[in-house]
């Protein structure tokens, strides 16, 4: 089966459904991996990632914004050197409706209208001024981690801004 356009899922629409005790064949997330990078250290800058809008943020894209932080971060400055958490969890199960995906999807019988669907993936639901991701650095990465997260948002469904939570004073004299 053909993944349907994020944009499709992308609107928070209806409550939340979650309950996967009483679904079957909800298939697993593709984000498995929420916290990389060195855990321990002390990093004196801190970014974090913010949604601007509300939106669901599909499983696969969460994963490909990870990814692209995650192989950007490791080439310019080593797992050492960097830190990052992906906040949101992909609990909303998405449904869609088999018969509607096809070839001739336009002319289905008008008797399944309203047809509930079936589970094809997870989803997290994000509103204006959540976190989507923390990230923290040196001085000597804290450009390239910027970059990176500027990198990933073009990723996700929903306008982003990179805000420094940590460390102003010290990323404001390396003109970020």
């Amino acid at each position: 089966m053909v993944t349907k356009p994020a944009r499709m899922y992308s609107r928070i629409t209806g409550p939340a459904y979650t309950r996967k005790e009483f679904m079957g064949g909800v298939p697993y997330p593709k984000i498995t991996t929420f916290v990389q990078g060195n855990q321990k250290k002390d990093f004196p800058i801190e970014m974090r990632l913010v949604a601007e809008e509300p939106c669901q943020i599909r499983h696969t894209a969460l994963e490909a914004a990870r990814v692209s932080v995650n192989r950007r971060m490791t080439e310019a400055a080593g797992l050492d050197y960097f830190y990052l958490k992906v906040v949101p969890y992909p609990h909303h199960v998405l449904r869609e409706h088999k018969m509607a995906t096809g070839a001739g999807a336009d002319r289905i019988s008008s008797g399944m209208r309203a047809a509930f669907g079936r589970p094809v993936g997870t989803a997290a639901r994000v509103y204006p001024d959540d976190v989507i991701m923390i990230a923290r650095t040196d001085e000597a990465h804290a450009k390239e981690l910027k970059t990176a997260l500027r990198k990933a948002a073009i990723k996700l469904p929903t306008p982003c801004k990179v805000v420094i939570t940590k460390g102003k004073e010290i990323a404001g004299s390396l003109g970020i």
